[in-house]
C-alpha cells in the first residue's frame, strides 16, 4: 500500500486535473467529449459581453488543441457559463445544481501573488483533481498578454512550470563550459541565454564557479520559430509545440514539479494511465470534433426550503429544542438578505408551516423563526412524503433523525427535480441513505446526541450561498461550550452584523458577561433573551470594534448543563473580503486501511493566510473526538508548503459510522510575511523571443497588486468552520494492526554553499505523517527510483572516489522512511547534490581534505524543541524532521 492510498499519478494539464470524477463536479466524459464543464464568473466582476465572447473563443481553441495533444482522443463538448446575479437579466437559462463554488474554472479579480497570471489551485497528490482554474478578467479581455503567455486556448491546456529552479546541472554531453540547462523536456528547443538583471555585472550570463549554474538574472529566450513539438508542459506559447512529453523525450533529470510529484514519469504516461484515458482510443478517421456548445446560465434569487423532521425520533435528549435553536440561528443570522425561505415539517405526513418569504428585514426573519416546531408529535419518518415538482434550482436543507427504509424510492425524483439537497443527520439512527442525496448535489453534515455538542449550529452556519458573494456570508468567529471565560478576536476584515449568541438547556439562562476591547461591559440585560428557545442574542450595532472581546458564562442552575457561545459576523467592507475557512476531507466515504486527509483552506479572498494555528476536531457517533493539528509545512499530506492549505492524514478511527469534522483557526496579532515563492500550478511567463536573429523582449512580467504587507495588516483573528461529515466502514476492533506505512518525503532538496552541500527535507513519521529513515546515493536518478535497495547505503564518512570525478559530478540522493513495524515509505523525490570542480586555475592550495562528512541536525515535526545529534557510524536515524548538512572537501 502506498502512502495516501496510492492515488493514480497525474499533476498535469490544467483542464484534465479538474475533470476527474469527484464529488461536486458534473463533468462527464461522454464518448470522447467532455460534457458539463462549468465556468463561473465572480459577482464582483463588472458586466462585460466581450468577456463572454473571449471565454467561448478560448474554450473553442482549447478543444481542438486538446484533441490533437491527446492524439485525437478527447475534446470539449458542452460548456456551461454561470453568469452572476449582479449582471442584468438577458434571457439566460436557469442553473440546476450549478454554483460558483462547484465551478472547475472561475473568472475573478487577481490573486495578489499572481496578478493576471493564470493558475490552478491544486494541493492534492499526483492524480488528484485540482480545485479550480483561475483566470482574471484582464487576462481574458486584453490581448497584450497573448505575447507573454501565448494564445488563451493553449494556456487553458497548459499546466505547470517550475520557476523556483529555472536552471539545473546536467552532466551528459557537456560541451566546453556550458553546464546549465533549463528544465525543459525537448532538448531541441533552441534559444539563447541573456542577462536581464543588474546582478549580471559582466553583461552576459555568467557561470557560478561553485555551483555550475548561471547566476541570478540569467534568462532563456527561445527562438520564435521552432521545430520542436513538445512540450505543452514547458512552453505552450510556441506555435510548433503541440505535444506532451512522452517516455522518449521526457527529461527525468529536471528538478521540476512533474518529476518530483509524479515519480519521474512523463506527462503523457501520466495522462494515458488516468481513468479518463484508460478505455479511450484515438479516432481513426480524419474528421475533427465539432466545436463546443455553450449554455449561459444565471441564478437570480436564492430559494431555500427547510425540511425538518418532527417524528418520534426527535423526542428525548432535548433534540427538538436543539433543532429549533439551530434553525432559528440560521434564519436570524446566517441566511443572506433577499433570499426566499419556506419551512416544511414531516413525519409520516408533511406539513407546510410557512410559504416562501423574502428576507428583506429582521422582522421577516423573526416571523419565519416563529413557524419553527416546538414539539415532536408521534409518527414515523417518511422523507419522501414532501415532493414538489417545481423546485428546479432551489435548495433544500433536510434535517432527519429517524430511519426510513423507503427513502430510496424517491432518490431519482429528488435528484432529477433540479434541487440542491443539503442534509443534516442527527444521531446514529438517521437514515443511512440521506448522504447520497447530498453527495449528488449539496453538502452533508452530522451531529451526535451529546448535549454539549453544537454541531447543529455548525451545520446550519456552513450552508451559505454558493454564488461566490463571500461579502454577504456570515463568518463564524468562535464557538465553545460549558462554563468558561474566553476571548474571541474580531479582526479588521469583519465586524458588520456581529452577533453573540448563548444557548442553554434549563429554564434559567446563565449569567452572561461580555467586554469589548475598550472595556465596555454587556450583561444579560443587554441581550435579547428567549426563554422558550433558551437562546440569548446580542447584536453589536454598526461595525464591531477590532480586537479581543472577552466573554464569560456562569451556570446559575442547580443541575449541570451545556452552555454554548457562538459569535458570527460579516465582511466589514464591501471591497475587502473577509478571512474565510473552508474545511473538507478527501473522501466522504472510506474503508479502513485507506488513508484520508483533512484539509482546511484559510484565505482572504483568493490570497492564502499563513502562520495560523489550525485544529481539526473529528467526532464519531459515540466516543471521544480525535483532535489533530493541521500543518502547512510541505510534509506528509501537505503537498505545497506555505499555500494557506493546512492538512493532516486521519487514520485513527475508533468505530464504523458517521464522523463530523470541525476546524478551529486562530492567529495571534503577529507579523507573517507572504512566502516569496508562487505555489500551485501556473502559466509560464515568456520574457521575450529571438526572431530573425534579433531579440524582441516582451513587456515586464505583469505586475501584481502591491500587497507585500497584507499578512501583517490582517493581524490576529479567530474562525470556526464545519467541514461536513463522512462515513467510515470496515474499522477493525482494537488493538489495530499497523497497516499504515510512513509517508513518502516529497520536499527533499539539495543546494550548494561554498564547499558545503546542504540536504534538507521535512520527514514523515511512523504512521503516514506521524520512523526511521535511510539515505542512499547514486549517479542515476532512475536507479534510485527503481532499485533503491541496490544503491549505495550512505554511512556518514565516505570517500568521494565512489563516484566519477569530472568538472561536474552530480550525486543523486534519495531517502526512504522505515518504521518499527518494518513498513517503509515510497522513495522520496530525488535531490541533486552537485560537486562542481572548476578548471585548475580556479583551485587553490587551501583545499586539504579528501573525505566527505555528513552532519545531521534533527528538528521535530510535531514538538517545538529541537534535538541536535551527530551520528558517526550508523545507518539509521530518528525521523522527526531533519536538515542534513553534507560537507564536501575535494582535493
Amino acid at each position: 500500500m502506498r502512502c495516501g492510498d496510492g492515488a493514480p499519478a497525474a499533476g498535469w494539464l490544467l483542464t484534465l486535473l479538474t475533470l476527474a470524477a469527484a464529488r461536486g463536479t458534473a463533468v462527464l466524459l461522454q464518448g470522447d467529449g467532455y460534457d458539463g464543464l462549468l465556468i463561473a464568473i465572480n459577482p464582483q466582476v463588472p458586466e462585460d459581453q466581450k468577456l463572454l465572447a473571449n471565454i467561448k473563443e478560448m474554450i473553442t481553441e482549447a478543444s481542438f488543441y486538446l484533441f490533437n495533444a491527446t492524439q485525437r482522443r478527447v475534446y470539449f463538448q458542452n460548456i456551461k457559463i454561470l453568469i452572476p446575479a449582479t449582471w442584468k437579466a438577458n434571457s439566460y437559462g436557469k442553473p440546476k445544481h450549478d454554483s460558483y463554488e462547484k465551478a472547475e474554472v472561475i473568472v475573478a479579480a487577481p490573486y495578489w501573488k499572481h496578478g493576471d497570471e493564470p493558475y490552478t489551485l491544486q494541493y492534492g497528490e499526483c492524480g488528484n483533481m485540482g480545485k479550480y482554474i483561475h483566470f482574471t478578467p484582464n487576462f481574458l479581455v486584453n490581448d497584450y498578454l497573448i505575447d507573454v503567455y501565448g494564445s488563451r486556448g493553449r494556456v487553458f491546456v497548459h499546466e505547470r512550470y517550475n520557476n523556483e529552479k529555472p536552471f539545473y546541472n546536467w552532466t551528459k554531453s557537456i560541451l566546453n563550459d556550458k553546464y546549465s540547462f533549463i528544465p525543459r523536456c525537448a532538448s531541441d528547443l533552441t534559444g539563447i541565454y541573456i542577462c536581464e538583471k543588474k546582478s549580471c555585472t559582466e553583461g552576459n550570463c555568467v557561470i557560478n564557479q561553485l555551483t555550475g549554474l548561471f547566476k541570478e538574472g540569467c534568462a532563456f529566450i527561445p527562438e520564435r520559430t521552432q521545430t520542436a513539438k513538445s512540450s505543452i508542459m514547458y512552453m505552450q506559447s510556441l506555435s510548433s509545440v503541440v505535444e506532451f512529453c512522452n517516455e522518449g523525450n521526457h527529461n527525468r533529470e529536471a528538478p521540476n514539479l512533474q518529476n518530483r510529484m509524479c515519480d519521474y514519469r512523463s506527462t503523457w504516461d501520466v495522462i494515458i494511465s488516468s481513468m479518463d484515458f484508460n478505455n479511450t482510443l484515438p479516432r481513426t478517421d480524419a474528421s475533427l470534433p465539432p466545436p463546443p456548445t455553450f449554455s449561459l446560465l444565471q441564478k437570480r434569487d436564492r430559494v431555500i426550503c427547510l425540511v425538518l423532521e418532527v417524528s418520534h425520533s426527535m423526542n428525548g435528549d432535548d433534540r427538538i429544542n436543539r433543532l429549533r435553536q439551530a434553525a432559528e440561528f440560521y434564519l436570524l443570522q446566517v441566511v443572506e438578505d433577499n433570499s426566499y425561505v419556506g419551512i416544511v415539517t414531516f413525519n409520516n405526513e408533511g406539513e407546510i408551516r410557512s410559504q416562501l418569504h423574502q428576507i428583506v428585514n429582521k422582522h421577516v426573519r423573526k416571523q419565519l423563526a416563529s413557524y419553527l416546531p416546538t414539539a415532536a408529535p408521534s409518527g414515523g419518518t417518511n422523507i419522501c412524503v414532501e415532493q414538489d415538482g417545481n423546485i428546479y434550482g432551489s435548495e433544500i436543507i433536510l434535517l432527519t433523525a429517524g430511519e426510513d427504509g423507503g427513502i430510496i424510492e424517491c432518490f431519482s425524483n429528488v435528484i432529477n427535480s433540479g434541487s440542491i439537497i443539503h442534509t443534516i443527520a442527527l444521531g446514529p439512527s438517521a437514515a443511512k441513505e440521506v448522504e447520497q442525496l447530498a453527495h449528488e448535489t449539496g453538502k452533508n453534515f452530522f451531529t451526535n446526541y451529546r448535549l454539549d455538542s453544537n454541531d447543529l449550529i455548525d451545520g446550519f452556519s456552513a450552508i451559505s450561498t454558493g454564488n461566490g458573494d463571500t461579502f454577504s456570508h456570515s463568518i463564524q468567529a468562535c464557538l465553545s461550550y460549558k462554563q468558561f471565560s474566553r476571548t474571541v478576536t474580531i479582526d479588521s476584515t469583519v465586524g458588520k452584523d456581529t452577533f453573540f449568541v448563548v444557548t442553554w438547556q434549563t429554564a434559567e439562562p446563565p449569567r452572561i458577561t461580555l467586554l469589548d476591547p475598550s472595556g465596555k461591559s454587556y450583561t444579560n440585560k443587554d441581550f435579547e433573551v428567549n426563554t422558550v428557545s433558551q437562546v440569548a442574542r446580542l447584536q453589536i450595532l454598526g461595525i464591531a470594534e477590532v480586537g479581543e472581546w472577552t466573554y464569560a458564562l456562569m451556570n446559575t442552575h442547580l443541575s449541570l448543563q451545556a452552555l454554548t457561545m457562538t459569535v458570527t459576523s460579516r465582511a466589514a467592507n464591501s471591497n475587502i473580503p473577509a478571512i474565510n475557512v473552508k474545511a473538507h476531507v478527501s473522501s466522504d466515504r472510506n474503508e479502513y486501511s485507506r488513508s484520508m486527509v483533512v484539509y482546511a483552506q484559510v484565505s482572504q479572498g483568493l490570497s492564502p493566510i499563513l502562520g495560523a494555528n489550525v485544529t481539526a476536531i473529528i467526532k464519531p457517533e459515540t466516543g471521544d473526538p480525535l483532535i489533530l493539528e493541521l500543518l502547512d509545512n510541505g510534509a506528509g499530506s501537505d503537498i505545497v508548503k506555505n499555500d494557506g492549505v493546512y492538512s493532516r492524514y486521519i487514520y485513527s478511527f475508533s468505530e464504523n459510522g458517521r464522523y463530523n469534522l470541525k476546524v478551529h483557526v486562530q492567529r495571534a496579532n503577529k507579523t507573517v510575511r507572504p512566502h516569496p515563492t508562487v505555489p500551485w500550478s501556473h502559466s509560464m511567463y515568456i520574457p521575450g523571443y529571438v526572431e530573425n536573429g534579433k531579440i524582441q523582449m516582451n513587456p515586464p512580467r505583469p505586475s501584481v497588486i502591491n500587497n507585500e504587507d497584507i499578512q501583517t495588516r490582517v493581524g490576529g483573528f479567530s474562525r470556526t468552520a464545519s467541514g461536513g461529515s463522512f462515513i467510515m466502514s470496515a474499522v477493525p476492533t482494537r488493538p489495530h494492526t499497523d497497516v499504515f506505512p510512513p509517508c513518502k518525503i516529497i520536499d527533499f532538496h539539495a543546494r550548494t554553499a561554498n564547499d558545503v552541500i546542504i540536504l534538507s527535507w521535512t520527514a514523515s513519521g511512523d504512521d503516514l505523517d506521524q520512523g526511521q529513515a535511510e539515505i542512499r546515493t547514486s549517479e542515476s536518478p532512475l536507479e534510485l527510483r527503481d532499485n533503491f535497495d541496490k544503491t549505495m547505503l550512505e554511512i556518514f564518512v565516505f570517500k568521494p572516489e565512489a563516484f566519477a570525478t569530472e568538472n561536474i559530478t552530480i550525486i543523486y540522493v534519495a531517502i526512504r522512511v522505515i518504521e518499527k513495524a518494518s513498513l517503509h515509505s515510497d522513495v522520496s523525490n530525488i535531490a541533486q547534490a552537485v560537486k562542481f570542480v572548476p578548471p585548475m586555475d580556479y583551485l587553490t592550495d587551501n583545499v586539504k581534505y579528501s573525505v566527505s562528512r555528513i552532519v545531521l541536525l534533527g528538528f521535530g515535526l510535531i514538538t517545538s524543541i529541537c534535538l541536535i545529534t551527530i551520528w558517526m557510524m550508523s545507518t539509521y536515524f530518528s525521523s522527526s524532521c531533519f536538515d542534513c548538512f553534507f560537507k564536501s572537501y575535494i582535493k
